[in-house]
């Protein structure tokens, strides 16, 4: 599939003939403005910029999203898209770091006192970031073809139904920790007001409350994460003079996250799109949509019956995505050297004409830019720039044969 771009940078209806496409590059009539997916902008005035309908569906995620956009008829674009993940244990970093600069030898910094309210409409960085990610995408698609209507996802999670099946009625309104004056003193009634490490035998009266997850690291001040040690223990523990494996809580990022990105999303995508160009669906209709059609389970085929064209002719072929982070804010490193300087972390984006994550081509072959050195190895190696990359990462994959299915049983459960 070639995308089309036409003169005055409209996407226009893709093409599959590529001799024509090969006709139009040799004459000059056409340029390549990306080689994946493969585009062209046309270099000359079609006349009329006759499209057809063409449906985008986006199914959201935490971890990975699908995107799939299609006319009745045939699949013109499908992805899969990994999200960044690393944006709560950044965060904790620059947090250890700033509280550490009283300690270490630093830069002057003139003290600012307009960061202290957060506002309107603030969401925490990382659902600011996955948001961002997902309009990116949809503008990127929207580039490549003539999107007419946008249908997205929105899942609500009932993270009290998860922890309990059987909850209901006025038990939404009375928590674990009803009756009790804080976390402490429900974990320390909870368990038994004795040591989960030795079980009392230490004899030791004072009692601590203890994470599990360290705070460092992420950790909550949920009851899940926090278990009673007597002092001796804690201190113990904390030394590294004894080891205890506890069981690390699950986790509801994930379902907190969707529970807050899904209004917003289709906020702002019907702010930059308009009201009657977005709509939404739930999750069960996904589900029983790819069920009824026998599709496998995967982001993009879901999207595809987000988009309302399941039975749309599919190649097969999909997109890898990854987003990247765009620069690594980390000035200086940790390490000081001697004479007590610091070695600065960044270097150039752009360093004798390449820059990281550059398709570029060696010896016949295809690579990216995984590391830059300032002393010039890129020239050594007689590197041909091929493609200058943005913040995603794309690559072109075909479908991989699913084994035959037994009889009666359907592909989608496989």
């Amino acid at each position: 599939m070639v995308y089309v771009i036409s003169q005055n940078g409209k996407p226009l209806m893709p093409t599959e003939h590529h001799g024509k496409v090969r006709w139009l590059l040799k004459r000059k009539r056409a340029k390549v403005v990306r080689r994946t997916p493969f585009t062209i902008q046309l270099l000359y005035g079609t006349g009329s910029e006759r499209t057809q309908p063409v449906t985008l569906g986006v199914d959201t995620g935490y971890q990975t999203s699908g995107y799939s956009a299609s006319t009745g008829a045939k699949v013109l674009f499908e992805a899969e898209e990994e999200m960044r993940t690393d944006i709560p244990q950044l965060l904790i970093e620059r947090r250890e770091k700033r509280r550490a600069r009283r300690s270490r030898k630093t830069r002057y910094r003139k003290p600012r006192f307009n960061n202290r309210t957060k506002h309107e409409g603030w969401l925490p960085p990382s659902v600011e970031e996955k948001l961002i990610a997902h309009q990116n995408t949809v503008r990127f698609v929207s580039s490549l073809l003539p999107v007419s209507n946008i249908v997205i996802e929105t899942a609500a999670f009932d993270i009290q139904k998860i922890k309990n099946p059987d909850i209901g009625k006025e038990q939404y309104q009375q928590g674990e920790q009803m009756d009790f004056w804080n976390v402490r003193e429900y974990v320390l009634y909870r368990d038994g007001h004795e040591c989960r490490l030795c079980g009392g035998k230490r004899k030791d009266p004072v009692l601590e409350v203890h994470h599990k997850d360290r705070r460092i690291d992420g950790g909550s001040d949920r009851p899940e994460n926090l278990i009673t040690l007597c002092s001796t223990c804690h201190d113990l523990l904390h030394r590294g003079e004894i080891n205890a494996d506890f069981r690390k809580p699950k986790g509801y990022k994930a379902e907190a996250m969707m529970s807050i990105m899904r209004w917003e999303l289709l906020r702002r995508l019907r702010v930059e799109y308009g009201e009657k160009q977005v709509s939404m669906t739930f999750g069960y209709i996904t589900k029983d949509t790819r069920i009824r059609h026998g599709l496998e389970k995967s982001h993009w085929t879901d999207a595809r019956c987000i988009a309302g064209h399941p039975e749309a002719a599919s190649s097969g072929e999909w997109y890898a995505m990854r987003k990247l982070r765009c620069h690594n804010r980390k000035i200086h490193k940790d390490t000081i050297l001697r004479g007590g300087t610091r070695k600065r972390n960044q270097t150039e984006r752009i360093i004798d004409g390449f820059g990281l994550w550059d398709v570029v081509l060696y010896e016949g072959v295809l690579c990216y830019i995984h590391g830059r050195r300032s002393s010039g190895y890129f020239d050594i190696r007689k590197l041909t720039l091929v493609e200058r990359t943005n913040t995603r990462l794309i690559e072109r994959r075909k479908p991989v044969p699913l084994p035959p299915a037994e009889a009666g049983v359907s592909p989608a459960n496989i």
